[in-house]
């Protein structure tokens, strides 16, 4: 295996990956480049990532410059925190009750206010493809949710190890979740369907109609007789891996099943986190990691909000949706500390850039790679803190630039995931790092 593989075999892989639910993959494809890339120390972890596509502007939310001129400082004010000295947007009174238990990087930056380059470089770590070139669809490295099943699969069988919730549409360029040249076994399970409805319901957790248990038994025999026959005709072939029987275990177990079931919850409890669509996705989220999986995407859109035709300006967009994500991120916090799980469960939420601290002709603000920020919670990190610091009118970083493949290598670090020790093979044979750079924020560690 490895680079000598023939492209005539890997077409044919890529090509019988579709007769799988989790895909058929070869076995030895995917290798570790060093020993020790995973701490088995920290077993249990988990991620939940509030991706925030489109872009959430720092000002409204966890960089408020109450002193910046008008045209800067936006249509909200400041609101004090727990925290002395720290001050979040006005529509974040949950958080700010809460800031002890959060944390925020206020100086990310990667320069760019490209939709697609900033969304594939929050996601996996590296620069993405421009929005007006010809690949602009191209995923070119696997996103984190990806690198953490593969590496590090689910905390607890019958799991899938990364899912996302309710959906992976909408937003701007929302395309990077996926698991690129690790294969599709690696993609996140994708609830399509939103907890804050009435009829939500999770597909592919039950068997199909006239489909039985023993009928799903004889096709897998059947699948792993074909594959048994291919792998004699081309030796580089392998049998069905793990990724099978981890589509089977989904279907016949209850486990999975019960982790999507919100309505198992009290009512005071789903009032809690807020009877609409950030709030009903988080509280699933947390019930996924407690029943295992590892990394779980809640997808919150809209936020690119230029207050042209068609769009939202600041002032109407960040009244529909910084409140929901204020109140579902403080009751998500509550709750996993309620529970005794927010040490092992790290939140990150984050969008692909900001916006720009100038307001345009159109009360809106347009893109921003300059600086940023991103909240971290829990995961057994320091919290109560902000990390470097934006310039007055938040244009610029002034203390301690953060790149994006730092903010990745904390997220790895807390699964236990030395990220620049592990490597893949892509699609042309080339081993690849993780990360090539990234260190995990000091601060951050203790």
């Amino acid at each position: 295996m490895g680079s000598n593989i023939r492209m005539a075999s890997r077409r044919s892989f890529l090509q019988a990956g579709a007769l799988g639910v989790g895909g058929i993959t070869l076995s030895d494809f995917f290798k570790l480049k060093a020993e020790g890339a995973v701490r088995s120390s920290a077993a249990g972890r988990s991620v939940i990532l509030f991706w925030l596509s489109g872009g959430p502007g720092h000002m409204e939310t966890w960089d408020p410059k109450p002193l910046a001129p008008a045209e800067y400082r936006g249509p909200f004010g400041a609101i004090e925190t727990s925290v002395p000295g720290i001050q979040f947007g006005e529509l974040m009174p949950e958080q700010a009750r809460l800031a002890h238990h959060l944390a925020v990087v206020r100086t990310v930056n990667h320069g760019s206010g490209d939709h697609t380059k900033g969304n594939h470089w929050m996601l996996t770590g590296f620069e993405g493809p421009a929005f007006n070139s010809p690949d602009n669809r191209q995923q070119r490295r696997p996103a984190m949710g990806s690198v953490v099943a593969r590496l590090r699969g689910a905390n607890e069988a019958g799991m899938p190890p990364y899912a996302a919730v309710p959906h992976l549409r909408g937003g701007t360029d929302n395309l990077f979740h996926y698991a690129a040249y690790l294969g599709g076994g690696w993609n996140p399970f994708v609830v399509n369907s939103d907890p804050s409805d009435a009829k939500f319901s999770v597909r592919d957790l039950t068997l199909g109609k006239g489909l039985s248990l023993q009928r799903l038994s004889d096709r897998r025999s059947l699948m792993q007789s074909l594959d048994t026959f291919r792998a004699s005709a081309d030796r580089q072939m392998r049998d069905i891996d793990e990724h099978q029987q981890t589509a089977v275990d989904l279907l016949t177990s209850n486990r999975a099943r019960d982790a999507f079931d919100v309505s198992r919850e009290t009512e005071a409890l789903r009032d809690r986190y807020g009877r609409h669509t950030f709030g009903q996705s988080a509280l699933v989220a947390r019930r996924l990691v407690e029943h295992g999986v590892s990394f779980v995407t809640v997808n919150c859109v809209p936020w690119d909000h230029h207050g042209s035709p068609g769009q939202y300006k600041t002032e109407e967009g960040a009244r529909l949706l910084i409140p929901p994500l204020d109140r579902a991120i403080a009751a998500l916090v509550e709750d996993l500390i309620d529970r005794g799980l927010y040490d092992q469960t790290l939140i990150v939420a984050m969008g692909e850039f900001g916006r720009t601290p100038r307001m345009n002709a159109n009360a809106g603000r347009d893109h921003w790679g300059n600086t940023f920020s991103v909240l971290f919670g829990g995961g057994g990190l320091r919290m109560g803190q902000t990390i470097g610091r934006s310039s007055r009118r938040g244009e610029e970083v002034v203390e301690r630039p953060v790149d994006p493949q730092d903010v990745a290598a904390t997220i790895y670090h807390h699964l236990g995931i030395d990220a620049q020790a592990a490597s893949f093979v892509d699609h042309s044979g080339r081993p690849l790092a993780v990360l090539d750079r990234g260190r995990p924020i000091s601060e951050l560690l203790g």
